[in-house]
């Protein structure tokens, strides 16, 4: 009697663990497929699946064995790397929380995550490990594990850092298991912070996992691509859009340490990859390199942008000289784990300058100021539901609560629908310039500008005005070789714009700030210029 009642006790844990879908499982079973298969490549090191899940399984095992355990957070402060994707399955295989942190991060906002986030342990390469310290020594933070990435163990050992390849040394290769539910936390991803305190996304196993479905149904991912890996993966559209939903379906990545232009087109040729995402800075910075028309990019077969708005023009020059290659806009953000909507190859000239329409795991509408839904081609908030949707923010019922009142997440993103439920982005409400008390997006100035021939790159802001309340400002980057001038431009805008919309004040710059995920920093903009029309 006694053991049947154990057994009835214990049923349903047993059917919890045998209906599992964690990040963990996932590559688990791709390995199981494909172990002969090369998974990963970085800097010349090529691991099969199989060899990608031994090394994942005996860190997991390691970083167990020194206490490690389901909750503890861990912050990773890295570029690109083979550890970085081992540390993302091992933590996840232990159930323990992956805190991934921009690695151009002040010293001052790493402390801050580290007190709000309450971690634990930390992982970052020798030259980001001064800095990892010093926020520490800041903060109130219990550091109890610290682990050196890419380095070896024969290496000189740092102070309280312990080598990441130690961890897998005399270690059994047997499959780690830990009690991890679906919707436990998988990795807290800490927002940018452009207009509060950075505020942290947190996504479980299951908003993921569901997000990489719907990645991988609407990118038409096959275990047949060769992937080019170059936008940092701390940022949740490489890794969460890209990395894992590759490793789901068992196709090949290859890792770059930094989005070099020149370093991507090289590794494209070399390594005849199909697929590639970028931001459009990124795509507008190859496109602008000497030898995006020397290289051999003819393998190229899908080509993804996302991010941050593509500009028409660009995006018409990029099918024009990749004729071979599909492209897809993919639109969402973090909180949503991050992918909301995509619009397919076959719509990119027919619906140019959309995001898309809501992808498989997402249903989406257009609100106004009180939440109702407005008329197709109305503009208003784009709000979502979806299992992709983050658990909430870190420590934030209040802020959590906001963002998803009505029980849908609010954007912050303003659109429109048009009549077949494609979604048209106006601009970020924040990025909306109300000038004489006429709203004007930034994006269609930008749009504009970028159909003159001398325009490299342009980024349009509101500046602080007396009169205007916020003057209409465009920053251009000119072309290399182009003598364009700010009357050209000016008598361009004016016939192309309404009056209004023109911009009051033209400036040039050889570069345009971006941070390492190549989005466009507007708010360091509007900081530069904030005084040119004193």
């Amino acid at each position: 009697m006694g053991e049947e009642l154990r057994e009835l006790k214990s049923a349903p844990a047993l059917l919890e663990r045998a209906r599992r879908n964690t990040l963990s499982d996932l590559l688990v079973r791709t390995s199981s497929r494909y172990p002969d298969k090369p998974a990963i490549q970085y800097l010349g090191k090529r691991f099969t699946y199989q060899q990608l899940e031994d090394v994942v399984n005996r860190t997991a095992a390691g970083m167990r064995k020194d206490g490690l355990q389901k909750g503890t957070m861990v912050a990773v402060l890295s570029n690109n790397s083979l550890d970085f994707v081992v540390l993302n399955f091992a933590l996840a295989r232990i159930g323990a929380v992956m805190v991934p942190l921009n690695y151009m991060l002040h010293v001052e906002d790493i402390q801050y995550i580290l007190d709000h986030a309450g971690i634990e342990g930390m992982a970052a390469p020798a030259e980001y490990a001064d800095r990892m310290d010093e926020a520490v020594l800041r903060s109130g933070s219990n550091i109890s594990w610290r682990y050196l990435m890419d380095t070896d163990i024969s290496m000189k050992k740092r102070q309280n850092w312990k080598p990441f390849s130690e961890l897998k040394e005399d270690i059994e290769s047997d499959l780690v298991e830990e009690d991890i539910r679906d919707d436990d936390l998988a990795h807290v991803l800490y927002t940018s912070g452009t207009e509060s305190k950075p505020k942290g996304v947190m996504l479980t196993h299951k908003s993921l996992i569901a997000e990489y479905v719907s990645s991988i149904i609407e990118g038409k991912m096959e275990a047949s691509d060769v992937a080019v890996h170059a936008l940092p993966f701390y940022h949740s559209a490489q890794l969460h859009v890209f990395l894992g939903p590759g490793i789901y379906v068992g196709s090949t990545g290859i890792i770059l340490p930094q989005a070099s232009p020149e370093a991507i087109l090289e590794t494209i040729e070399r390594e005849r990859a199909t697929q590639l995402f970028c931001p459009p800075t990124v795509w507008i910075a190859m496109l602008r390199h000497p030898d995006f028309g020397q290289r051999d990019l003819s393998s190229l077969q899908k080509c993804y942008y996302g991010a941050a708005i593509m500009p028409r023009e660009i995006l018409k020059e990029l099918m024009e000289k990749l004729p071979q290659a599909r492209f897809w806009n993919f639109y969402g953000q973090t909180e949503v784990a991050p992918l909301a909507a995509a619009l397919q190859p076959e719509d990119q000239l027919r619906k140019l300058g959309a995001a898309g329409r809501a992808v498989l795991h997402v249903e989406t509408k257009i609100v106004d100021e009180y939440d109702k839904e407005v008329a197709r081609n109305q503009v208003g908030e784009i709000v979502h539901r979806t299992p992709h949707a983050m658990k909430g923010y870190l420590h934030d019922p209040e802020k959590t609560a906001e963002v998803f009142r009505g029980g849908w997440f609010h954007s912050g993103d303003l659109g429109v629908m048009d009549e077949e439920g494609y979604i048209t982005i106006i601009d970020r409400k924040k990025d909306m310039i109300n000038t004489g008390g006429v709203n004007v997006s930034s994006r269609e100035v930008e749009e504009t500008l970028y159909e003159m021939e001398g325009v490299s790159e342009a980024a349009v802001i509101g500046i602080p005005d007396s009169y205007w309340i916020e003057a209409v400002t465009a920053i251009i980057v000119a072309k290399e070789g182009s003598t364009i001038s700010r009357e050209e431009i000016l008598r361009f805008c004016k016939a192309k714009l309404a009056k209004y919309k023109v911009p009051k004040y033209i400036e040039f710059a050889d570069t345009l700030p971006k941070n390492p995920s190549g989005k466009l920093l507007k708010r360091n903009l509007r900081e530069t210029y904030k005084n040119i029309g004193s």
